[in-house]
């Protein structure tokens, strides 16, 4: 069974940054691709980074400049970096294991709240 477990919301004016971090228990980790979605009140959940087993990665077309998407495999962990953050970039933030291709199961953390004042 795996957990994911976010940490690193918070509040931030806007032009400022935040680094969001997700630890996976469990040993597929490594195997899977993981990443990061939002969700905005009133509005369905998106995808904003994803990162592959290899290290390739994708962005929304969004965040792509701002946001950086990184994996420490030894530690679990999947990062965050947001920069020049926006009041548009408020949302509950998910991490995401896409276990599908190996298991049949994808996990999800609790979500983390990012709130950018302007």
């Amino acid at each position: 069974q795996v957990q994911l477990v976010e940490s690193g919301g918070g509040l931030v004016q806007a032009g400022g940054s935040l680094r969001l971090s997700c630890v996976a228990s469990g040993s597929i980790f490594r195997l899977v691709a993981v990443g990061w979605y939002r969700q905005a009140p009133g509005k369905q959940r998106e995808l904003v980074a994803v990162i592959g087993s290899g290290g390739s990665t994708n962005y929304a077309g969004s965040v792509k400049g701002r946001f950086t998407i990184s994996r420490d495999n030894a530690k679990n962990t999947v990062y965050l970096q947001m920069n020049s953050l926006k009041p548009e970039d408020t949302a509950v933030y998910y991490c995401n294991l896409n276990g599908l291709g190996y298991n049949g199961m994808n996990y999800w953390g609790k979500g983390t709240l990012v709130t950018v004042s302007s």
